[in-house]
């Protein structure tokens, strides 16, 4: 019992982490920082509205890679990979 509760203990944080990630990529810089970071521009483009319309979404994107990742290594450690 212990084991399957050291599992998605861990499960959670790793959600929890990356979540976290994305909402600050998303939410933080993409509408909250907008107007600092449409200060810096990045080809020609305000970096505020690159996050909002783009950053979010590779971020999140990234995340799916890094959680796959992170769950496959998780998995293998406690014994229920495939």
């Amino acid at each position: 019992m212990s084991e399957n509760n050291d599992y998605w203990s861990a499960n959670l944080r790793l959600m929890v982490k990356l979540l976290t990630v994305w909402f600050l990529v998303s939410f933080g810089c993409g509408i909250i920082l907008v107007d600092v970071l449409n200060a810096i521009q990045i080809g020609g483009y305000k970096l505020g509205f690159w996050f909002a319309q783009q950053g979010a979404i590779y971020t999140f994107v990234a995340i799916i890679f890094i959680y796959a990742k992170k769950m496959a290594a998780l998995d293998k450690k406690h014994g229920v990979d495939e």
